[in-house]
Parts: structure tokens; sequence; C-alpha cells
């Protein structure tokens, strides 16, 4: 059995997992929520779920490795869900996370294209790391592009 129903049934068993104390797969279990969520079969409610337990795990006290991986699919679910500013927002106060997941952060926040988004990509223009100006300024640019009022006609 393939579609929405299988693949919500296996991003549960992942979940499992995931809860389980001693698994040495966690980082592979989002690993493979990631590439579900990379199919499109979920239905958007389905999906808004999963990312909404992603973005916890990738705000928690957890490794590098699990926070990554949690980054990492929701990256993922930016290009077949549309994803609502809502549920990504709490990533826009993670201020003190590594460069690198900043760069997930920014880029997921940058294709939601919802205007309160702006403000908070903004602010990391000014961040000390190149690469975290770099994902803020393609981000900013990816806003602005998706406000676009112009573009509405074009489309």
């Amino acid at each position: 059995m393939t579609g929405p129903k299988s693949s919500m049934a296996w991003i549960e068993s992942a979940w499992q997992e995931l809860d389980a104390p001693d698994t040495g797969r966690r980082d592979g279990c989002l690993e493979a929520v990631g590439d579900v969520l990379e199919t499109g079969l979920l239905a958007q409610d389905d999906a808004v779920r999963v990312v909404e337990r992603l973005v916890a795990v990738a705000l928690s006290g957890e490794s590098y490795a699990l926070r990554e991986s949690a980054l990492h699919a929701v990256c993922t679910a930016t290009t077949p869900y549309g994803l609502p500013y809502r549920v990504v927002a709490p990533l826009a106060a993670a201020d003190g996370m590594e460069p690198i997941l900043l760069e997930y952060v920014l880029g997921v926040l940058g294709s939601t294209g919802d205007r309160a988004a702006l403000p908070a990509v903004e602010r990391f223009l000014r961040h000390p790391h190149p690469g975290v100006r770099r994902e803020a300024a393609d981000a900013v640019g990816e806003l602005r592009w998706r406000l676009d009022p112009a573009r509405e006609g074009t489309a």
C-alpha cells in the first residue's frame, strides 16, 4: 500500500524509534521522515503536524546531529508543501544555534513567503558568521520576491 496513509504510518513508526531511549539510529529516523516528506504524499495537515514535531526536535537540547537531521527534514518539506509561517515561527528565536543550523532555519523561514518572517530574517543580515549573513540575504530576497504583488500577475 502506498499513499498518504501508508506514508503517515511509516512516519509514526519512525517517531516510535525516535522516542526509544536506547536507539543509536535516532538521526537516521529523522532522515527517513525527511525522505517521506520529500515525496509530497502526505496530506497538508499531516505534513504540518510532522513539521511541528521536527521543529520541536530542532529546538531541543538534543545532539547536534539530531537537530541537524530535524532541520534538514524541515527544509525538505518546504518544496512539496507550503509551510505556514506559524508552523516554523519558533525557529525564528533560534539565535544561539550553530551557524550551519541557522542557515537551515533561514532557508525555511524564507520559503514561507510570509511578511511576518521578514523582520526575523533581516536581523541575521548582521550576524558575525558570513554563511549566516549570506543565507539571510538569500532568504530576504526570496521573501521579497514571493511578496511582490507584481509577481502574481506573471504566474
